[in-house]
């Protein structure tokens, strides 16, 4: 507990400008990242270029340009984060997908050929598209798939960070898996 409230503190001092609160921060929260960034890698392609590691750094990177990060809590923090990794690996995605469909011809090393594979990208892409379509008008259920899905978190770290029973959780939980597993086949075969 000393630990999370020493995280939520050095985040409210970084988000009011301390530079020296970043510094202190970054080697606390530096395994919540990664664990999440290896939660998101699991389901990626086993060739995929994209590292753990730098899914964090670039993760990271795109945390500490937000200009006017109010922090609320550690629990903000990673919620954010792992909307980030997300983003980047939807992104990731999209322009590999676009190089498929243009068929630009270019010199590419295997590693690179094999980063993503076409079913990957895909299947990325339609949850994706699931989700936000969820969001219009289900931002619990939304959420609560981000942090269970994407960011692996259990149950009661979900509830947690909603602020919210663990059996409220459940629930939305099962409906929401419920709503995109249909939602992904009628998009894969609409009738």
């Amino acid at each position: 507990m000393e630990n999370e409230d020493q995280i939520t503190e050095l985040l409210v001092d970084w988000s009011k400008g301390d530079r020296q609160a970043l510094d202190k921060l970054i080697p606390l929260v530096e395994a919540e990242l990664k664990r999440i960034a290896r939660n998101y890698m699991r389901r990626e392609s086993k060739n995929h270029t994209l590292q753990t590691t730098a899914l964090v750094n670039e993760a990271f990177l795109k945390l500490t340009a937000q200009r006017q990060a109010n922090w609320q809590n550690r629990e903000h923090f990673f919620a954010l984060s792992s909307k980030i990794m997300r983003r980047i690996l939807i992104n990731y995605a999209r322009r590999h997908r676009a190089g498929k469909r243009r068929g630009d011809a270019e010199h590419v090393s295997l590693d690179d050929a094999l980063m993503m594979t076409n079913e990957k990208s895909a299947e990325l892409l339609a949850l994706d598209e699931a989700l936000e379509h969820l969001a219009e008008f289900d931002k619990l259920k939304s959420r609560i798939v981000e942090l269970r899905y994407f960011g692996g978190l259990t149950i009661e770290e979900t509830a947690e960070i909603l602020g919210i029973a663990p059996p409220t959780v459940s629930l939305h939980w099962r409906l929401a898996k419920a709503w995109l597993g249909r939602e992904i086949r009628r998009e894969n075969h609409p009738t």
